[in-house]
């Protein structure tokens, strides 16, 4: 059986122990300490995904063996971010190895160890998951099973694995969904599946950013900038879920990353990958999938998968454009609200587009649907309505919940 390789790495470092090295003692002790202590600003500007890339390197040497190189490569690593926590403890264990035998990572003296001890926890929780998604890569071509259909305007998305601390870029090209990277995050000190306002628990969902915060404007706290998501969304909102103010936001400057579970509910990055998501993704258009385990399907199979709701969205537009209201309306769950108006008093409203569209097709352009299933089966659906003779309409998004063997929806409203 193999072994992973974060017991290859244990078992590596144990290797390098030697005797007599009193520089060496005396480098671990301090980099131990820096590893739980209040850390100095890095010296130099990072690099998105450079800092882990660099520390994974690092395991691997260890686990080949190759202890002076992994010593060089670490000593290079903190030189550069000194913030980074877990680098510093990574480091503290290669020094220490070439005076006695390392046991665990973050072995630290035993006058240290109950001063130590929480941080050590994380910083051992925080290895384990970024080994946790080096070896348990997405499937190539692969894409989360949310990301059903996405239009030419969502140029990018996002979607968050919290089984595995990451946090998964893609592109939307031509030729469909392109994962281009990814990163570790941390999530809320409770956990996941918010409900209410002071939870510590990052909500799970389909979002959307709904704007980009000027790094200027926020604390220190938030780091190098923050993009809000649409929490409570409508599905959380038909739940009676509360709560707000859930960001995907960077880490304070003299820390590099946060433990696992760390934060208030929100998405927290490290400021050079928050950097590089800022400068690629769009507001507004930007769908960002959390989910305590992501499933990774193919791009067919996500299409066979959409077939049945594509042809009840299909029935509705039809519905729509043969002015039809009774037939119409059928599409709709008794208990529809829109913007706290329920069908009852929402159906004038749609009367009114009827009559406005009478005897034109209506054409759903930009046409995106992102699936959410828990207790539930939901769509979220995102159309530009425009009615044949017509240059543009409105941009409409509609949340339909699967009844049986029917799909109704249960919310309607005009985003643009």
């Amino acid at each position: 059986m193999k072994r992973p390789i974060f017991t290859l790495f244990i078992a590596a470092v144990v290797c390098l122990a030697t005797t007599g090295d009193a520089v060496a003692r005396k480098k671990a002790k301090a980099s131990i300490k820096t590893a739980h202590a209040v850390p100095v600003k890095p010296k130099k500007v990072a690099e998105a995904g450079l800092a882990e890339a660099r520390l994974i390197e690092v395991y691997q040497l260890a686990a080949q063996a190759q202890g002076r190189e992994a010593l060089t490569k670490a000593e290079s690593l903190v030189q550069d971010y000194p913030h980074f926590q877990l680098a510093q403890l990574v480091y503290g264990d290669l020094l220490a190895a070439r005076t006695r035998p390392i046991r665990i990572l973050g072995d630290v003296p035993e006058s240290m160890l109950k001063a130590a001890a929480p941080v050590l926890v994380e910083l051992r929780d925080e290895s384990q998951m970024r080994l946790k998604a080096l070896r348990e890569r997405p499937p190539p071509g692969a894409v989360p099973s949310q990301f059903l259909a996405l239009s030419p305007r969502n140029k990018h998305a996002i979607a968050v694995d919290a089984s595995r601390s990451r946090l998964y870029l893609f592109e939307n090209r031509p030729t469909g969904l392109a994962l281009v990277a990814d990163y570790y995050i941390s999530i809320g000190k409770s956990g996941l599946e918010k409900n209410a306002e002071g939870d510590l628990r990052t909500p799970l969902g389909v979002y959307f950013i709904t704007s980009n915060l000027d790094p200027k404007s926020l604390k220190d706290f938030y780091g190098s900038g923050a993009l809000p998501i649409n929490y409570p969304n409508v599905l959380d909102s038909k739940r009676g879920k509360t709560g707000r103010g859930i960001w995907l936001h960077g880490t304070p400057p003299s820390q590099f990353s946060r433990p696992p579970q760390a934060t208030d509910g929100c998405v927290v990055l490290a400021n050079p990958d928050l950097d590089q998501v800022i400068r690629t993704v769009e507001i507004l258009t930007t769908p960002v999938v959390i989910s305590q385990r992501l499933n990774w399907v193919t791009p067919n199979s996500a299409r066979s998968a959409s077939k049945p709701f594509e042809e009840a969205l299909t029935a509705w537009q039809n519905a729509k454009s043969s002015g039809n209201m009774d037939r119409l309306l059928s599409f709709y769950s008794p208990d529809f609200n829109s913007n706290g108006k329920t069908l009852t008093e929402w159906t004038p409203a749609l009367r009114s587009e009827l009559d406005k569209v009478r005897g034109h097709a209506i054409q759903l352009k930009d046409l995106s649907f992102l699936r959410w299933t828990d207790a539930a089966d939901t769509m979220v659906v995102t159309f530009g309505e425009v009615a044949d003779g017509t240059r543009s309409g409105p941009t409409k998004r509609q949340y339909w919940g699967r009844q049986g063997s029917q799909w109704k929806i249960f919310f309607e409203g005009v985003i643009g």
